[in-house]
């Protein structure tokens, strides 16, 4: 399971309740089932790694990223563990300033 700020990942959810303003950090969960560890790998849109890390199953990685401009990004998500592998693509949408009113 993903969590992006601290709410479950739903592709068919309005992408309002992910974004977050540049500067404004994304807190990225994933939750891993199972026995044994699992590595897990956030890459760009360009296959470049942004972090890597190993968790504990079942456990929860977790990491903050930071966007300084703003756009859409998409992350991939990649979660492997003895002879099984995921990998989930999410949008992040960063924005210039937050909305008024």
């Amino acid at each position: 399971m993903i969590k992006i700020n601290s709410l479950q990942y739903n592709a068919g959810r309005d992408p309002q309740v992910y974004r977050r303003v540049a500067g404004q950090p994304f807190r990225i969960q994933v939750i891993v089932a199972g026995a044994g560890s699992a590595q897990i790998t956030l890459a760009d849109e360009k296959g470049a790694s942004l972090v890597q890390g190993d968790v504990p199953a079942p456990g929860t990685f977790s990491h903050e990223l930071t966007f300084a401009k703003p756009g859409v990004r998409i992350v991939t998500i990649t979660a492997q563990q003895a002879d099984r592998s995921e990998s989930r693509d999410v949008r992040l949408d960063v924005m210039a300033h937050a909305w008024v009113g």
